[in-house]
């Protein structure tokens, strides 16, 4: 990992950073606006690596309120680092940045699903604090 390389959260005011971004660390090319309508929204919650003024890492993540829930919960929805970056920490030093948010915000609780054969995410989600839970989930789509 650069020495140059900074975890930051972003804000609404660093949507101009998500111009520029290391190739395959997000799943597709990113929308301006989508990522603008992102940023603004106070409970969604971007981590990123910046080594040379580019996105090499990142954790998305939503804190939300349940109606019979005292306190809120971070869903983790995704970590991506750049393949030039992989296998450095950079994965781990993002998901302490958004777990010690999540503390911030006064969350109970931070969850991520992954896929058991993911080895990668397994070690870096146990790596983390994480603890699998009792039970295998199961996960279901809906085309909307």
């Amino acid at each position: 990992m650069s020495n140059s390389t900074e975890i930051r959260l972003l804000t609404a005011a660093d949507s101009a950073l998500l111009q520029s971004v290391a190739e395959d660390v997000f799943d597709d090319a990113l929308d301006p606006t989508a990522a603008a309508a992102f940023l603004a929204d106070e409970r969604h919650h971007l981590a990123v690596a910046v080594a040379d003024g580019v996105i090499v890492g990142f954790v998305s993540a939503v804190h939300y309120l349940h109606p019979d829930k005292p306190a809120p919960e971070l869903w983790i929805n995704e970590v991506g680092v750049a393949p030039s970056h992989q296998g450095q920490g950079l994965a781990r030093k993002l998901m302490d940045a958004i777990l010690a948010e999540g503390r911030r915000l006064g969350c109970s609780v931070a969850w991520v699903l992954t896929h058991r054969s993911n080895t990668a995410a397994m070690r870096l989600y146990a790596s983390s604090g994480g603890v699998e839970a009792d039970e295998d989930a199961v996960m279901f789509e809906f085309e909307l």
